[in-house]
């Protein structure tokens, strides 16, 4: 993905991020890898995007610019008052979730801030209530590699009731989650320089062929054009 991408952890802490890009000086087709988070984004008003099961293109104006504040899996239905499932590979403004008057008035608090990420972070502080952390326990575990039934159990949940929990919580179930999270472990240990086949290994993937066959159905193509630090 061209242009520059910077990031720094949230104020708001839980594993939050704010972040900003700019588009490269040229039109290109921006990329937006899987990620098991939700974020709440500037660009030319308030938008939400929801978590994807997939990787999201899209055409970029040249110097486009964006800035975001990124929730740790789980952690934005807190905020936004709507089950993550609603929002599954969507993008939409934030005044088709709150009402109109209330975005009006944050999108003109936003536009007017001189650091708009910190602004991002007062809207949520605001608006949001404490995650359950039972959605952080899920997260982190299946981000560890422990199988579902595992995870189930260890929450004290039926498989079946980790599923619906996860649906509202992550927008997808436990199994889907996990391989989102497999997914970036992947990227960032190949990122770090290990080869694929040590990539596979360490992230949990049966071989290299798997690891492979995961990152296509994921992101629609292979490992080694997404190695750039921008998301």
């Amino acid at each position: 993905m061209a242009g520059t991408y910077a990031e720094r952890p949230s104020v708001l802490g839980g594993g939050a991020v704010v972040w900003s890009r700019t588009a490269a000086e040229a039109p290109g087709t921006g990329l937006v890898l899987p990620d098991g988070c939700m974020d709440l984004i500037w660009h030319d008003g308030l938008l939400v995007a929801g978590p994807d099961t997939r990787a999201q293109t899209g055409v970029e104006r040249p110097g486009d610019a964006w800035t975001g504040l990124r929730f740790a899996p789980g952690t934005a239905p807190a905020v936004l008052g709507v089950p993550a499932h609603a929002l599954r590979d969507q993008r939409v403004p934030l005044d088709a979730l709150w009402p109109a008057d209330r975005v009006r008035r944050l999108t003109e608090y936003v536009a007017g801030a001189a650091d708009r990420g910190a602004a991002l972070e007062s809207v949520a502080a605001r608006a949001g209530r404490d995650p359950d952390p039972l959605h952080r326990a899920v997260a982190a575990d299946l981000a560890a590699g422990r199988p579902v039934a595992d995870v189930a159990r260890r929450t004290g949940l039926s498989t079946r009731q980790l599923h619906r929990r996860s649906l509202d919580a992550f927008g997808y179930g436990p199994k889907t989650l996990a391989r989102v999270l497999r997914l970036q472990r992947a990227l960032a240990l190949a990122r770090s320089g290990l080869p694929p086949s040590a990539v596979a290994a360490e992230a949990g993937y049966a071989d290299q062929a798997h690891l492979s066959r995961e990152v296509r159905a994921l992101t629609g193509g292979p490992l080694t054009p997404l190695l750039r630090p921008a998301r």
